[in-house]
Formats: structure tokens, C-alpha cells, sequence
């Protein structure tokens, strides 16, 4: 029997139909619900139903539009409700059973067609209407209401146990809390070790016992990273996170992890099934007082003013509240009911010497189960009247604690050596600073992770020794630091005001200097004939800095005289390669005529290849063919053969396509050459020969000058070996592609990535030089 007519779209029923099918075959409209025949009839089948003298008194109802039937196995067998002292109401009927012929709300149906051949049973499924809906919940109870918020709540991964957050942007953290972005919420998170049911507690503190955060019997942590629902009941999202004391690896990130949770909550329950109190729970709640105000209370600050967010985030820790429960032993201040529990705590934190400074507050609710289950309610009203309290921690938007954990998220991540752990400590520093360590002496950053993203340098507070290896010396000018100055100088092959050529020739003669911006020259190598001092002894101070991965040493050798003298070579012969270039064609091919055989067309009049009719263009270099004499270029010339007709043989030599392909053609005796024809032959051919003599002396001197060039190159700059692409564009260098070195950095660049020109004087370079794409971009001095 069908109760409804199914929609094509959505599949759900919108007409209620007779379920009796006494008369009507059940394809009439249902007008009347009984409840002692459990079914909604048509008029027809209501009036003979009912005609016998012992069912006229069924209790009918004239259904309204948008009806649904109750729950039949909620009812005793005359209609009682047996659940009403439980559920505070009625329960509307979810399914209708086409087999038993019973209509049955979603626990009745889990509960007695969940197995065996009744979970096969074909079933109707009611869409209770709006009108409906509302009348029911006019008829509920305060309570029940609440408990009916809950049912749709689900909960999803916030962070997984590698500190990734799972969450797309902030629209996606909203979407699956299911709230309004508008929305003003607080943040309630749980700790506790592993096994003492945090998620259990969750469930039925917030949700009313339903399965929100999962729960599980087995040995293995069923809660793996940070899960997060909304309370809409309450208006906060409740956070589940990973226990402690559990076998895990990563421990040191998911533990860092924890305290990025407790940044962003108001409220923390700390959760215990000891018969006493441990240490480790007073352990951890100090350490993380300590982590939280040493490095998150700053990097909040600097959330809220980097994010523009119009709801400052609290300097203040969240509120905790330590949920005890106990089964043999008695709660916290129950032998000296003048003590209050919060009292013994902070006699008990301070004398672990741990001071929970960091949390706005502290309170202790603990509740003795005799019989399970575990009573809830006590903590349950704690936190109501904690949340109520907005004096140190206000509600915000969820795309507020979305952007605070973003934050911190990005700030503090990264994998954690495990040879740097302090493990006497449950948030040490390593956590948190950065994990760079000096390549000379070996201590570490003191600064916050991630700093170099905001170009902050690195930082130690012990002092660093020399190492020969690293060079690690910085010069200082004497004079200035005598004057309360702290001026760096380096040694360099010439003056800043010395011209290129001029400075390369005092180099010659007086070897390399030091220049001071505010003194000038302070020092040169080799001023006397003797009796020349080492510039520590007189003119500056030196001290050792440290050596951080990925960055320059310090005093390279800044001489740079040689490869300023191949620069300056190397500018000279291109500046007189172009302007020469026009001329040098022009004379090119009036030579070439002039010793061509008389049948070759002359240079002057070939404008186009004779075969593709490929233009030619000023760099392009023409070909004749030693058989017709016609003008090609090198695709269409490129074959040889002996061509003894015209006195070129016994050696191959250029022929086109066309002529290597007729070569069996026979000239007249016309055609023949002639005896001067034969002597401007012989001019052609030593020609031939003195350029290709030039051009093997110009390929053999590339070799040495590639040797000389390696020799020349400053300490600081990639060997050219080592450069296979741009260290910019990633291209890889070939024939074509000219490899080039940035005067500021060393690497090697394609012409297009290093265009641009700019002294850097750290580097010896007073004038414009050859600088990268991104050094261009640095501020400041080079």
C-alpha cells in the first residue's frame, strides 16, 4: 500500500494516500488518521471501517495539509505514548513500513529494522510539512527544542596531525560549521590524555549525547588531528583534539599543534578520569602559560594588525576549567569544605613551580560516578557560565578564528629536528623558533619560525668563533667606531670616485683598497715600497659574526681587477663588432665579386634565395653554386660534388639541390672556362681557403679565452660549469643562449633576466655594473 505519489525530481512524497485500500484500492487522498487502526483512510474506507458496533468509537483525526502520522511504535496498544517521559513529545513518523503496515520514526526504525530480514522491507518515506513542523515545535518544551538544534550538527577535520588544515579558505570554514558568517561565536576546545573519553565528554556536554565527535572501544586513538562542530544551541565551536600520553609519531608537531588550538579558544576543558591529580596535568598546563605568553601573544598582535581584523584577539590565555572525574577517591576540597578547590590548585601549581599567568582563569568542577553513566550536568552549566562571561574574551566572527589560525598555522610550522628537542618540557622553544643553527659554531636562531618570509635576519645571542672555512670576519672603519659609528668596509680593487680604467691602473701599481663611505680611502695594500701594515693592526676593527645556511660569507675576495679587464675587452670588441658590421658586408661582397668566376651572379643583385626565394637579410650570408652560379642560401646549398666542367674538382664543393641532381648535364664549349676565367678561378679559391684559415684561428682562440675567463672570475660567483639555466627563468643555456653573472649575487643569468645596471658597492662595483631581476629590486645599497 502506498501512503503517498512519489515526485520525479526529489523523490519525496507530497499527496498523502489512503493506507487501508479497503475500498478505494488506495488511490485515494487520505482525509483521516486512526489511531487505534494506526493509518490514514479516504472517506470511503473511514465510513465502512467503522460501521461495526465495536470500531465506531476510534479515535479519528481529519488530517491537515502537510500532515505526517506519529510514530506507531512509540504507542502502547491504545494509543498511550510510552515515550513521553523521555523525549518530552511525541515522535513524528520518519518511514512507513509497507510490510508490518506500521508508520515509525528514525530511533524506532534503527531499532527494530536495522537487521534480519525486516531491513529489507520496502518503506515510504514522509516529508513532514512547514505547517506541521512549526506546530510541533510550538508544542515542545524548552529542552527539546534545544536537543533538536543538535540533531543535524556533524563534525569535520579542521587540521590533520601533520598541522595542514583542511579547510579550503574562509568561506569553506563556514560552510561546514553551517552558520551565518555574520555570526558572533567562542571557541570551546578539550585536552586530556588519550583514553580519558574528551570526545565522549563532547558529546554529551554540548549535543545531548549524540555521536558528533566519534567515539571508540578499540586501543587506537579514534580522534587523529583537530575536529571541529558547531553548537548552535550555544553558539560556539566545540574542538576536539588529539589525547596526549598516546603512541603516535610526529609527536613533536602535534603537540606544537595543541597550543595553536588553545591560542584561539576562550574556553579549554582539561579533562581527567585520575583518582588523583597528576603532576603531568599541572606540567602542561604551565609550560603552556609559558609557550603562549613568549611566542603567541606577539604573533596575535601582529595577526590582528597584519589581517586589518576589527575584533582585536585577546592577549589574555582562554579561561580553563578541570573536569575530574573520579570513582574510589573523593573530589578535590571535599575533606575541607572551608577550601575552595581552586584554591589547592594554585598551591599545587606553585609548588611545581609552574604559574599558569597566561589563562584569564582557573576553575575546578570534578563529579564522583558511582554507576555509570558519568554526570554531565554540573560541567555543562559551568561552561554556560563561563561563556556568558565576554569581560576578557569576547565572541567573533568565524572568519576571525579562521584567519587567527591560518596565522599561527603559517608562523609556526615546519618539521622539528629531534636532536634539538628539550624533552624536560612539554612546549619548548624549539617548538616554536626557527630551526636554522650557525654553520660555524652551531647554535641556533632565537628568532620565531618563518621570520625570513617577512625579512627578518636571522638572530643569536651567543657569539660566534671564527672559522677559516666561512671567512666569517666583518671589518669595521676604526675611526668611525671611535665617533660612536659602526661603518662596515670591505677591500676592493678601486676607489668609488676612481674611473674604471683608472682605478684598474692604480690597482697595477698600488694594489687593493679600502674605502670608507664617511673617511674615504682608508687603506691601501701596497701604498709603500715596504713596510706596508696589515689594515687590522691601523685603520680597521674586526669582528666574527655567524654563518646562517643560505647566505653569503662575508669578507669574499672583492678583487675583481681581471674580470673588469675582460669586461672591458669584451665591451670594446662588441662596440667595434657593430659599428663595423655595415661596412664590413659592403666591403665583404665587393671583394667577392671581384674574385668571382665570371658566370656567378654578383652579390649585388642576389636579393632572394634562387630556390625557397627566402629574402635575404644583413646578418644572412649568401651561397653560390660552383655549377650554375646562382645565389642561395645554406638550406638550399648545402650538398657537394666535384664539378670538373667548371674547373672546380677533383674536391667536392657547393652545388643547389637542382645542379647535384642534374649532375650528368654536359656544358657547351661556350660555357667552357677561359684562361682568365680560370685565373679569377684560382683568386676565388685562395680566398676560400684564407677565410676558412681565419675562422678556424678565431674558433681555436674561444678555447683559451673560456680558460681565462674561469681564472678571472670573482670567489663569489658560480663557476661557469656549474650554471646549466637561468637561475631566474629556468632556461637552459646553449649556443644561442649567453650565459651571464650578476655583479650582486654570483648567479648565473640569461641576458633578458639581467638587463639592468647598478653599482653595488658590498662587491667592489663603485659604478653601474650587471645586476639580476632581484637584486635590482633590493633597497637600499648592494
Amino acid at each position: 500500500m502506498s501512503a503517498h505519489t512519489q515526485t520525479a525530481e526529489k523523490g519525496q512524497n507530497t499527496t498523502l494516500l489512503c493506507q487501508e485500500s479497503y475500498v478505494c484500492s488506495g488511490t485515494d487522498e487520505a482525509i483521516f488518521e486512526c489511531d487505534e487502526c494506526r493509518s490514514l483512510q479516504c472517506q470511503r474506507c473511514e465510513e465502512e471501517l467503522h460501521q461495526p458496533e465495536r470500531l465506531r468509537n476510534h479515535e479519528r483525526t481529519r488530517i491537515k495539509p502537510g500532515h505526517v502520522p506519529y510514530c506507531d511504535s512509540c504507542k502502547g496498544a491504545n494509543g498511550n505514548i510510552m515515550h513521553a517521559s523521555m523525549t518530552g513529545s511525541r515522535q513524528i513518523a520518519a518511514v512507513r513500513c509497507q510490510v508490518c503496515k506500521i508508520n515509525l520514526c528514525v530511533e524506532c526504525q534503527k531499532r527494530t529494522h536495522a537487521g534480519g530480514n525486516r531491513r529489507k522491507h520496502p518503506v515510504t518515506v514522509y516529508h513532514a510539512g512547514k505547517a506541521q513542523e512549526q506546530e510541533e515545535e510550538e508544542g515542545m518544551d524548552e529542552e527539546t527544542k534545544r536537543r533538536r538544534m543538535t540533531e543535524k550538527v556533524v563534525s569535520f577535520l579542521l587540521v590533520d596531525e601533520t598541522e595542514e588544515i583542511q579547510v579550503r579558505n574562509e568561506e569553506d570554514f563556514i560552510k561546514k560549521l553551517d552558520c551565518s558568517p555574520d555570526q558572533h561565536l567562542k571557541v570551546v576546545s578539550i585536552f586530556g590524555n588519550t583514553g580519558d573519553g574528551k570526545s565522549h565528554t563532547l558529546n554529551h556536554t554540548f549535543f545531548y549525547g549524540r555521536e558528533v565527535f566519534k567515539t571508540s572501544p578499540a586501543q587506537e586513538s579514534c580522534t587523529v588531528g583537530v575536529w571541529a562542530a558547531y553548537d548552535p544551541v550555544r553558539k560556539v565551536v566545540v574542538i576536539d583534539t588529539e589525547g596526549l600520553l598516546g603512541a603516535t609519531v610526529n609527536l613533536s608537531q602535534r603537540t606544537r599543534l595543541l597550543l595553536k588550538v588553545l591560542a584561539i579558544s576562550d574556553l579549554v576543558i582539561y579533562r581527567t578520569r585520575a583518582d588523583r591529580l597528576h603532576n603531568d596535568l599541572f606540567k602542561f598546563l604551565g609550560d603552556a602559560s609559558e609557550a603562549y605568553l613568549k611566542h603567541f601573544t606577539k604573533e596575535l598582535k601582529a595577526t590582528t594588525a597584519r589581517c586589518g581584523l576589527d575584533v582585536p584577539l585577546s592577549t589574555l590565555g582562554p579561561g580553563v576549567i578541570i573536569f575530574h572525574e573520579t570513582v574510589y577517591t573523593k573530589l578535590l576540597g571535599s575533606d575541607h569544605p572551608s577550601e575552595v578547590p581552586e584554591k589547592l590548585i594554585q598551591d599545587r601549581f606553585r609548588k611545581l613551580s609552574c604559574f599558569p599567568e597566561a589563562f584569564s582563569s582557573i576553575h575546578y568542577k570534578g563529579t564522583r560516578t558511582y554507576n555509570p553513566p558519568t554526570d554531565f550536568s554540573g560541567l555543562r552549566r559551568a561552561v554556560e557560565q563561563q561563556l556568558e562571561n565576554n569581560t576578557t574574551r569576547s565572541p567573533r566572527q568565524p572568519g576571525v578564528i579562521y584567519k587567527a589560525l591560518k596565522a599561527l598555522s603559517d608562523r609556526f610550522s615546519g618539521e622539528i629536528p629531534d636532536d634539538q628537542m628539550a624533552h624536560s618540557s612539554f612546549f619548548p622553544d624549539e617548538y616554536f623558533t626557527c630551526s636554522s643553527v650557525c654553520l660555524s659554531c652551531g647554535c641556533g636562531c632565537k628568532k620565531s619560525m618563518n621570520h625570513a618570509k617577512e625579512g627578518v635576519p636571522h638572530e643569536s645571542k651567543s657569539r660566534c668563533r671564527y672559522s677559516h672555512q666561512y671567512d666569517n670576519r666583518v671589518y669595521t672603519c676604526k675611526a668611525c667606531y671611535e665617533r660612536g659609528m659602526e661603518v662596515s668596509v670591505v677591500p676592493k680593487t678601486s676607489a668609488s670616485t676612481d674611473s674604471p680604467w683608472l682605478g684598474l691602473a692604480k690597482y697595477a701599481w698600488s694594489g687593493y683598497v679600502i674605502e670608507c663611505p664617511n673617511c674615504g680611502v682608508v687603506y691601501r695594500s701596497r701604498q709603500y715600497w715596504f713596510g706596508n701594515q696589515d689594515p687590522v693592526n691601523t685603520v680597521v676593527r674586526t669582528e666574527i659574526e655567524h654563518v646562517w645556511p643560505g647566505t653569503d660569507g662575508f669578507l669574499k675576495d672583492n678583487n675583481n681587477a681581471a674580470q673588469r679587464l675582460l669586461d672591458g675587452m669584451n665591451f670594446m670588441a662588441q662596440s667595434v663588432s657593430e659599428l663595423s658590421l655595415g661596412p664590413t658586408k659592403a666591403v665583404t661582397s665587393w671583394l667577392t665579386d671581384q674574385i668571382a668566376p665570371a658566370y656567378w651572379r654578383p652579390n649585388s643583385q642576389i636579393l632572394s634565395c634562387n630556390k625557397c626565394n627566402t629574402p635575404f637579410k644583413d646578418n644572412d650570408t649568401k651561397h653560390h653554386c660552383r655549377a650554375c652560379g646562382e645565389g642561395f642560401c645554406d638550406g638550399c646549398s648545402s650538398k657537394t660534388r666535384p664539378v670538373p666542367e667548371r674547373g672546380w674538382g677533383p674536391a667536392p664543393v657547393r652545388v643547389c639541390d637542382n645542379c647535384y641532381d642534374n649532375r650528368g648535364i654536359q656544358l657547351d664549349v661556350a660555357e667552357l672556362p677561359s684562361d682568365e676565367e680560370g685565373g679569377t678561378l684560382i683568386a676565388r679559391k685562395v680566398g676560400e681557403a684564407v677565410q676558412n684559415t681565419l675562422g678556424a684561428v678565431v674558433t681555436a682562440m674561444d678555447i683559451p679565452l673560456g680558460l681565462v675567463k674561469d681564472a678571472a672570475r670573482p670567489a663569489y660567483w658560480v663557476p661557469d660549469h656549474e650554471i646549466l639555466h637561468c637561475h631566474n627563468c629556468r632556461k637552459e643555456f646553449s649556443i644561442k643562449l649567453s650565459k651571464h653573472h650578476c655583479r650582486a649575487c654570483g648567479q648565473g643569468f640569461c641576458d633578458e633576466c639581467s638587463h639592468d645596471r647598478r653599482a653595488v658597492p658590498s662587491r667592489g662595483w663603485d659604478h653601474p655594473v650587471r645586476v639580476c631581476f632581484n637584486c635590482n629590486k633590493k633597497p637600499g645599497d648592494l
